[in-house]
């Protein structure tokens, strides 16, 4: 088979823990013997084993080891961490060679995982669907080279470029179809924000109901504390960060969060240190504006209605070319990409 095959393998078993590992990249392996697959394995649960203690541990010939082929998406540990390092149990059970994706953009890995393996003698290979394999963990890598959650900005807009009434309507621009594929992408990230505005005048849950999966912590922009205390934000159903410049204050799932200032910046440094990777960031206009204004996403995904406001207020403007276009029931949607 190509090896190519293999490492395919390897991505797609890694999917499988999508949601559940975090901050932990996604990492699969597929060990080949003779041409054959013997045994594989994916990062399952955070602070669980890796991958490739998975992979290993479900080879029903031991023996065969000594002659086979690890592919594995991402680079093996070299560190402790929750778990030992995994290249070195690669070493310990005498894999003859190891196919690597894409290094670990981790310092704390970042080629010593290679280095380890091909100084006990190991042949190692890096770059099989490396762009592939980035891609699949591009939160992971936005976290770990530029040191911020990963950013989507998600908005609906009329035919004519509204995002809303001017008494700040928007229910509902989008047709049903794109509200649930909203609710799938919530379940996807771990963070989800909104500004001071949608939060009053929408009252977002901002949870997940038409699709199964995780809540996303919910975040909202309230500089001075104006929104009232029965907004379903602060139910403490869900844990939730209340960024604002007044004060810091925690209940049992609800946080206030003071910054010095309320820029992308400032409560990007905090997410991060936060070990939040991804953001689904729902608006309104102004804060969305704000982020792009900043240069500060990653991707941005509209949808446009076939209905017209006339007058309202303006949807967020964009200069890109969209990667792709879909038809969501009536709507549009198109995905763009930042650099």
């Amino acid at each position: 088979m190509n090896p190519s095959l293999f490492m395919q393998r390897a991505l797609d078993l890694a999917e499988r823990g999508k949601g559940a590992v975090r901050p932990n990249p996604l990492v699969g392996c597929v060990l080949v013997h003779e041409g054959k697959i013997i045994g594989e394995g994916y990062h399952e649960q955070y602070g669980g084993p890796h991958a490739e203690v998975n992979a290993i541990a479900s080879v029903t010939d031991p023996k065969l080891l000594a002659a086979a082929t690890a592919y594995v998406s991402l680079e093996p540990c070299s560190h402790w961490g929750k778990t030992p390092p995994c290249a070195n149990l690669l070493v310990e059970k005498g894999i003859k060679s190891v196919v690597v994706a894409t290094l670990d953009p981790n310092p704390l890995v970042a080629g010593k995982g290679v280095k380890l393996l091909e100084e006990a003698g190991i042949s190692v290979q890096v770059g099989l669907l490396e762009q592939e394999a980035k891609w699949q963990n591009r939160r992971f890598f936005c976290q770990q080279e530029k040191h911020r959650p990963y950013l989507i900005l998600k908005w609906a807009q009329t035919q004519d470029g509204f995002i809303a009434r001017e008494n700040f309507d928007s229910k509902w621009i989008s047709s049903s179809q794109s509200r649930q594929l909203v609710h799938q992408w919530r379940a996807a990230e771990q963070a989800i924000l909104v500004g001071k505005n949608t939060a009053l005048h929408d009252n977002p849950r901002l949870n997940v109901r038409d699709w199964t999966g995780s809540d996303p912590i919910r975040v909202v922009l309230d500089s001075k504390l104006e929104l009232p205390a029965d907004l379903h934000l602060f139910d403490q159903q869900i844990p939730t960060l209340c960024y604002n410049l007044l004060k810091s204050e925690k209940l049992t799932n609800l946080e206030w969060v003071q910054l010095p200032q309320l820029s992308p910046e400032a409560l990007l440094a905090d997410l991060h240190a936060r070990q939040i990777q991804s953001v689904l960031i729902e608006g309104g206009s102004q804060t969305l504006t704000q982020f792009l204004a900043a240069g500060l996403w990653d991707e941005a995904r509209v949808f446009t209605a076939p209905i017209l406001f006339e007058h309202g207020i303006a949807a967020p403007k964009l200069t890109h070319t969209p990667a792709e276009s879909h038809a969501i029931g009536e709507d549009q949607l198109d995905i763009y990409y930042h650099g």
